[in-house]
């Protein structure tokens, strides 16, 4: 059972900037993953955020995030991802999950189905 820990949600300021992280307990020799964030604000459907193949370097953005959002693997830990993100605006509120999926499933890695592991997610507050 892979466990993903979520960090670094908080309050910001309209126009501030947030970085998340989140660690997967997945083993060192299953490099064959997607990790994503997506995003759900009171009331509305979960939104993909980003993802990223733990192999090669291609990143992937929700339409409205590819400007502003930036998806990284951590340098340190191969199983930990970033999410910088930046010019925040109130709509970016929502609490943030961590997934990961096996690469097997990368057709659908914009779909919240195609994941089997979640965090327990962050809360972003963004005030006007």
């Amino acid at each position: 059972q892979v466990r993903l820990a979520e960090s670094g949600g908080g309050l910001v300021q309209a126009g501030g900037s947030l970085r998340l992280s989140c660690e997967a307990s997945t083993p060192p020799n299953d490099n064959d993953i997607i990790m994503a964030w997506f995003r759900q604000a009171p009331g509305k459907e979960r939104e993909f955020v980003a993802a990223i193949p733990n192999i090669g370097i291609t990143k992937y953005y929700g339409d409205s995030m590819k400007d502003r959002f930036t998806i990284s693997k951590d340098f340190v830990k191969p199983k930990k991802i970033n999410l910088d993100m930046s010019s925040l605006q109130p709509e970016d509120t929502a609490v943030y999950y961590c997934a990961e999926t096996s690469y097997a499933n990368r057709k659908d890695f914009r779909r919240g189905p195609a994941y089997d592991y979640w965090g327990q997610g962050t809360q972003v507050t963004v005030s006007s």
